[in-house]
C-alpha cells in the first residue's frame, strides 16, 4: 500500500549548523546541507526511509522546484509535481549546539485557483486506483488558496476511500474537521488556538482533544514537544513519552512523528510508540534528516493509559 502526501507550500530547506547566533555578525557554518522541506515533504521521507512506498503531490516552479523534485528523487519518492508559475519557496535555519533552531521561512509563491484544482486533481488522478492507505495533508496553505482547500481535499481523498491525516492549524484545520479527517496533528498552541483557550495541563490537552473530535476528527495526535504526545482515537486515550538521546535539531521532528503514526497503522498505543520513536529519533538527527529504521532501536517508550491529568506542561500554549 501507498503513503500519499500534500504539501501545498513545500520548499528547499537550506540549515547551517554554528557555534553560536549573534546578531550583526559574521557566522560561520561548520555544516551546511540543503533538504527538500514542507511537512508533507517530511512525511514521505521518513517514509521512504523506512522502506515503503510513497508518493509527494505538491505544486513545484522555477530552478527550485526541479531542484526539489531531484532531490525527492535521490531518496526514492515518487513526484506527482504540479507546475506553478510561483517560484518554490527556498528557507533557512541555524542550529545551534545546544539544538536551538532559528528559522527564516520565505512565504512561497501564490497559487491561482487553477492551480490549487489542479493538486486537488493530483491526488484524486493518484488515489483513483485504491492503492493508496493514507494520504497526509500536511502544512500552511499558500498565498492564494481558502481555507476550504483542505475541506475539499479530505472529501476528495475520502471518496477514493483513502483515510485521511492532517496537520495544519487556524481556520484550515477547522475546514479538515468539517469534513471528518481521520487524524490531525496538533501541537499545544495548535490545540490551544483550535479551542480558543490556553491548555495549561494534560488534561487540558484531553478534554480539547475531545472537544476536535466532537467536531469531526476521528483521531487526534497532540504534540507536547518534551512532554510527550497524546492520542485519542476510538481505541482510547493514550499517554506516552520517548527518551531523546542528544538533541540537535527540532526541525522535521513532528513531521516524523506522523509518519510513524501512520506507517504503524494511525491509531492505537501501537502507532503511538511508533510515532514517539520517530520524533525522538528526528530530534537527534542535524537539520531536517529524517530517521531510518537503524535510528529507531533502543528507543524506549512509555505509554499510559492511567493520563497524569495534573501534569503542568512545559510548552503550554
Amino acid at each position: 500500500m501507498t503513503l500519499l502526501t500534500v504539501t501545498p507550500n513545500p520548499s528547499l530547506d537550506r540549515s547551517y549548523e554554528i557555534p553560536a547566533l549573534g546578531r550583526g555578525e559574521v557566522l560561520r557554518a561548520t555544516v551546511d546541507r540543503v533538504d527538500p522541506g514542507g511537512k508533507g515533504v517530511n512525511v514521505s521521507r521518513a517514509v521512504a526511509a523506512a522502506g515503503r512506498h510513497t508518493v509527494a503531490v505538491l505544486p513545484l516552479g522555477g530552478p527550485e522546484g526541479a531542484l526539489l523534485e531531484t532531490l525527492l528523487g535521490e531518496q526514492g519518492i515518487a513526484v506527482a509535481g504540479v507546475v506553478v508559475a510561483g517560484s518554490t519557496r527556498v528557507n533557512a535555519a541555524a542550529v545551534e549546539p545546544d539544538g536551538t533552531v532559528t528559522k527564516i521561512n520565505a512565504p512561497g509563491p501564490h497559487l491561482t485557483d487553477a492551480e490549487g484544482r489542479a493538486l486537488l486533481d493530483a491526488v484524486r488522478a493518484r488515489v483513483a486506483d485504491h492503492a493508496t492507505s493514507w494520504v497526509a495533508c500536511c502544512g500552511s496553505l499558500p498565498r492564494g488558496l481558502p481555507p476550504a482547500w483542505y475541506a475539499d481535499l479530505v472529501a476528495a481523498a475520502h471518496e477514493a476511500g483513502a483515510r485521511v491525516a492532517v496537520d495544519t492549524s487556524g481556520p484550515a484545520l477547522r475546514a479538515a474537521l468539517s469534513r471528518g479527517a481521520d487524524v490531525v496533528k496538533p501541537n499545544t498552541f495548535e490545540l490551544a488556538e483550535a479551542v480558543a483557550r490556553p491548555l495549561g495541563t494534560l488534561g487540558d490537552v484531553l478534554k480539547a482533544a475531545e472537544e476536535l473530535r466532537q467536531l469531526g476528527a476521528r483521531g487526534v495526535l497532540a504534540s507536547l514537544g518534551p512532554d510527550g504526545q497524546l492520542l485519542v482515537d476510538d481505541t482510547g486515550a493514550h499517554y506516552g513519552r520517548a527518551p531523546v538521546r542528544e538533541v540537535r535539531s527540532n526541525v522535521g521532528a513532528g513531521d516524523a512523528s506522523l509518519a510513524g503514526l501512520l506507517v504503524a497503522g494511525g491509531e492505537g498505543p501501537e502507532a503511538l510508540a511508533s510515532s514517539l520513536r520517530y520524533g525522538a529519533a528526528a530530534v537527534s538527527l542535524p537539520g531536517s534528516q529524517m530517521p531510518t529504521p537503524d535510528d529507531l532501536h533502543d528507543i524506549p517508550v512509555d505509554i499510559t493509559t492511567d493520563l497524569p491529568l495534573a501534569l503542568p506542561l512545559a510548552d503550554a500554549g
